[in-house]
């Protein structure tokens, strides 16, 4: 379909390193990142030592997408194996204690611990992040405007980190609430245009807050340097076709604005407190809770979260790429288990 030829995808996710015999997050040197230099792969260290993130390349479709992210897999895999270590893929490890993990050796890091603290040394999570293509940078805005209100609804099939440090937390995602700690997250606000958008970015460089636009962690962003908006706030699926369903949604969700957009219609630009709203009771309870904070067009009412997923699923169902395997995969799999935890 000719349409999503303008809206590529690239796709981030952050595996836990495993040390095999305690379960635990490694806390020994390894050689995953030097290793994974020899591949021609993006394979990079985060800020503490037992994270390591792998990216693809642009996909120029979904089943582009799967190679990659397959490929990836295979290789970290294969590289922690020669250290005999093992790679993990959810939102938080289930009893490891951050206090006792090593924070990477490189200025980036080095300064956000200096100023985060506390709220940085304890950011162990592991996320997937999914970049979109644009056409432009006000048709980025424009979509990011419009997409805030989706954020919840695919956050909430994302769900898998209940654990924390030993606890069962009670939250679905417990990693969402780990990362709040930080400034400049959550649902982003709206704004007019990337004029609008830029002003703010150059704001919080002229005053000290930030020194460049990566420091914006919104769960939907505007990259900076990329011609991309960013979908952040999922954690990382433990499944390849868990990542590839999502990444696929975000890509028709986007599709279909693009769209009502080309056609003159737009979506509504909810305010933030009520996404936000929606967006706790995602992590407090993924798609098992019965009704969730989802406003209608009205601002009233609630509906049951996974079902209004199923809708939404149905809706972009029409402008998703070559294959429907991706929203039979969503309709099958995640919608079963929302209505056994009804």
């Amino acid at each position: 379909m000719s349409l999503f030829k303008d809206f590529t995808l690239g796709i981030e996710e952050e595996f836990q390193i495993i040390d095999p015999e305690t379960r635990d997050l490694s806390h020994r040197k390894h050689h995953i990142i030097e290793n994974g230099a020899k591949f021609d792969v993006d394979i990079k260290a985060e800020m503490h030592q037992s994270v390591v993130e792998v990216a693809t390349s642009i996909c120029k479709d979904m089943k582009d997408a799967r190679n990659q992210v397959v490929k990836l897999r295979r290789i970290i895999a294969e590289l922690a194996e020669k250290d005999n270590l093992k790679i993990a893929a959810a939102g938080t490890h289930p009893f490891a204690s951050w206090e006792e993990q090593l924070i990477t050796n490189h200025p980036r890091y080095q300064e956000i611990v200096n100023e985060m603290q506390e709220a940085a040394r304890s950011n162990l999570i592991f996320g997937l992040h999914v970049h979109i293509g644009m056409p432009s940078r006000d048709v980025a805005v424009f979509m990011m405007n419009s997409l805030r209100y989706f954020l919840p609804h695919i956050f909430a099939l994302s769900t898998n980190s209940p654990f924390w440090e030993g606890r069962d937390t009670g939250f679905k995602s417990f990693r969402t609430k780990v990362f709040d700690k930080f400034p400049r997250t959550g649902i982003p606000d709206v704004f007019n245009d990337a004029s609008h958008f830029d002003n703010f970015i150059a704001l919080l460089v002229k005053t000290n807050c930030i020194d460049n636009g990566k420091k914006i962690w919104w769960d939907l962003r505007v990259h900076p340097y990329f011609n991309t908006i960013e979908f952040r706030m999922c954690d990382i699926p433990l499944r390849v076709d868990e990542t590839l369903a999502l990444a696929a949604l975000m890509q028709a969700i986007t599709a279909k604005l693009f769209k009502l957009m080309k056609s003159n219609i737009g979506w509504r630009n909810y305010d933030r407190a009520l996404i936000q709203e929606n967006k706790w009771r995602a992590a407090r309870y993924g798609i098992s809770k019965d009704r969730a904070v989802n406003y209608n067009a009205d601002g009233e009412g609630t509906h049951i979260l996974y079902e209004s997923v199923a809708k939404a699923v149905c809706n972009v169902r029409a402008s998703a790429p070559l294959s429907a395997d991706w929203s039979e995969d969503i309709n099958a799999d995640y919608m079963r288990r929302g209505k056994k935890k009804k």
